[in-house]
């Protein structure tokens, strides 16, 4: 077996950074989405996700993989938002195992109000604290990130 290839001492402070900072804001997101308008950070991804497609639906199965959810999870949470008048789930006419989810008028106003406090805290407590230098750095860090994970 070979040894491991552990993280210096600077790695890993800036991985403890990152996974630190990561759960902390992304619980912070949730909280106060959760407070001010009753969405968990799930539940906005998907609303946001939906008011970006085409009709403002998606296929379920698409809507898991590009809201980062196992279709299970997304079934879950899909229900959620059906009972808040948010989403609807209907049969897709062209193939009849499949299942679109639709953003409803509801649903496309409750995000338009959530949006507006959501990017304040992102500006807030992420882009306003960091160095326009280094916020270009994460994104291209985190796209590289992405296409890797993509290339499995």
């Amino acid at each position: 077996m070979t040894e491991p290839r552990w993280l210096d001492a600077t790695q890993q402070l800036h991985w403890r950074a990152f996974v630190d900072g990561n759960i902390r804001l992304t619980e912070l997101l949730d909280r106060d989405l959760k407070s001010k308008h009753g969405l968990s950070l799930p539940e906005y991804e998907i609303l946001v996700r939906l008011s970006e497609a085409p009709e403002r639906r998606l296929r379920m199965a698409e809507l898991a993989a590009n809201a980062s959810q196992s279709r299970s999870r997304l079934s879950h949470t899909c229900s959620r938002l059906e009972s808040k008048g948010l989403v609807f789930r209907g049969g897709c006419p062209s193939d009849k195992r499949g299942v679109y989810a639709h953003l409803t008028e509801e649903g496309f106003a409750a995000l338009d109000r959530a949006a507006r406090d959501h990017v304040e805290t992102v500006r807030e407590y992420f882009i306003d604290v960091i160095d326009p230098g280094d916020l270009e750095a994460i994104g291209r860090a985190f796209t590289a990130v992405i296409n890797r994970l993509n290339a499995d």
